[in-house]
């Protein structure tokens, strides 16, 4: 009998739901797009219910593709979730939403922010967490919600609050409210969770109060979290339930997809934003050069940490190009946009229209343009946006690596935008190294079913799963006689370092 795995890949644009066989391979797919309501106040949001029904109609669509081929729903063992990390929901022990869902892009607390950091609460939390007080992580935009919704407040102290970020909401629905669990990898993104003693820090929610907040039991990745009940989806008879054993944070899921098993291994995930992780072995390693340390990924025998670098405009930089400067009609013509010109003409695009990530952590830093002439073209705008992706993920490499004085082992990379030949080679050179890449598109989705796998029985342990990576992976070559990167990287940098000095 083959055996099949789900994989339920909960983005922030969409909902990937892929069906893989033992051998990593997808047999089925659903995808279904999810609507993201962005503020001209940098505010941006989702409605919960609409996550949730996102997601059975993913699902729904996949299960459907797969019968369709004439194959049985009973020889899917297990379920793993990936999901979009940093966004939270707030619900009652019924599981009804008490507030929007506020997106990990939403900027709404960059003034409570300010204020904690000049309370001298920065080093603290960067200690505890990992993580440095940035709008981008899920626990002040809770704070900025209590503060301006006194009923909201009321029930948090009254202990009628349960939070968890996407799937914990999505377990809690799926199991009809039996089971209240996330992941280290996810919890560790809340600004609320100690990363050294793997539990919410009582210090944290005592300061910020948020005693009486419902939180959920943090689990390994690979883990028993529940059922999903096939009714649900099909709204019939259908008793079959499918354990879910396997929840973990997109970009970290992408991670252990990629075969990021050792330290020293990194991925780039190119997405709506970027990430940029590196294993960095069993022991948390605090940044000195702006990297964020989180958990990578995590089994009931072994957790691995990682040094991260969020970069928060990637795609979103030419979704914008696309929407609102209309310069083409898909994004797909962006690279013969770039390559129709020798090279970017001193024009260079700062992609901070929510602020600039790592390792800058501008937060009020807006988008510009440089550099223009009346000689600029739509495609010299269009190939400095294309730019600005590589020179973003060089900033971090370089941090990364003073972090942890020594080189990367290897890099992979993972994405939608690693479809555009112009940005995947650009990088390449840029870094002097291969790129691996995997056949399979939908990383994320890979690794969640990976750990799932590993822990309903599928796979035996992480060797095997290093060998099936191995045999998916195609390598980018580097072009070392390419000057232009190098060169336009200084550049980059120059501009960059303008805003810092002002």
């Amino acid at each position: 009998m083959k055996k099949y795995i789900l994989a339920i890949d909960q983005g922030t644009s969409s909902t990937k739901t892929i069906l893989f066989d033992e051998l990593g391979l997808a047999v089925a797919k659903g995808s279904v797009n999810l609507k993201t309501t962005y503020f001209d106040n940098g505010f941006v949001e989702q409605n919960p219910e609409d996550i949730y029904q996102n997601v059975l109609d993913s699902v729904r669509l996949c299960l459907n593709n797969f019968t369709d081929q004439g194959l049985q729903l009973r020889d899917i063992i297990s379920c793993g979730i990936s999901n979009q990390r940093e966004t939270f929901v707030l619900w009652d022990k019924n599981g009804k939403a008490l507030a929007p869902a506020v997106v990990w892009a939403c900027k709404r607390s960059i003034d409570i922010c300010t204020d904690l950091i000049e309370k001298g609460q920065n080093d603290t939390i960067k200690k505890k967490t990992g993580l440095l007080l940035d709008p981008y992580f899920s626990g002040t935009k809770l704070l900025w919600l209590l503060q301006n919704d006194a009923a909201l407040k009321e029930k948090v102290t009254q202990g009628e609050v349960y939070f968890g970020t996407v799937d914990c909401w999505l377990l809690y629905k799926l199991s009809n409210g039996t089971h209240f669990k996330t992941d280290y990898t996810n919890a560790s993104r809340t600004l609320l969770f100690n990363i050294h003693t793997l539990k919410w820090d009582s210090e944290i929610l005592e300061n910020w109060e948020l005693s009486n907040l419902n939180l959920p039991q943090v689990c390994p990745s690979s883990h028993d979290f529940g059922e999903m009940n096939l009714s649900q989806i099909f709204d019939n008879n259908n008793n079959i339930s499918i354990p879910i054993t396997a929840l973990i944070g997109d970009s970290h899921a992408a991670a252990f997809g990629e075969g990021c098993f050792e330290k020293g291994t990194a991925k780039v995930t190119m997405g709506t934003g970027s990430s940029i992780m590196m294993n960095i072995g069993d022991e948390a390693v605090l940044s000195n050069f702006g990297m964020l340390t989180t958990i990578c990924w995590s089994t009931e025998d072994r957790i691995d940490y990682a040094l991260e670098g969020a970069i928060v405009s990637c795609g979103s930089t030419i979704e914008w190009l696309k929407n609102e400067l209309q310069l083409f009609s898909n994004p797909a013509e962006t690279a013969s946009m770039a390559m129709e010109i020798n090279d970017n003409s001193g024009v260079y695009l700062i992609p901070a229209f929510s602020g600039l990530g790592a390792p800058h952590w501008q937060m009020n830093r807006k988008a510009s343009i440089e550099g223009m002439t009346f000689g600029t073209t739509k495609n010299h705008i269009v190939r400095a946006a294309l730019e600005s992706i590589p020179y973003q993920i060089k900033d971090v490499i370089e941090a990364m690596t003073k972090d942890m004085k020594a080189p990367l082992k290897s890099i992979s990379v993972n994405g939608g935008m690693t479809q555009n030949k112009f940005v995947i080679h650009y990088l390449a050179d840029l870094l002097g190294i291969p790129l691996n890449k995997q056949q399979n598109s939908d990383v994320s989705a890979l690794g969640a079913a990976y750990l799932s796998g590993l822990k309903s029985g599928v796979y035996k342990n992480i060797e095997q799963l290093a060998i099936l990576v191995k045999n998916q992976t195609e390598k980018v070559l580097a072009n070392p006689n390419n000057e232009l990167p190098v060169n336009g990287y200084l550049g980059w940098k120059q501009k960059i370092n303008q805003h810092q000095t002002k």
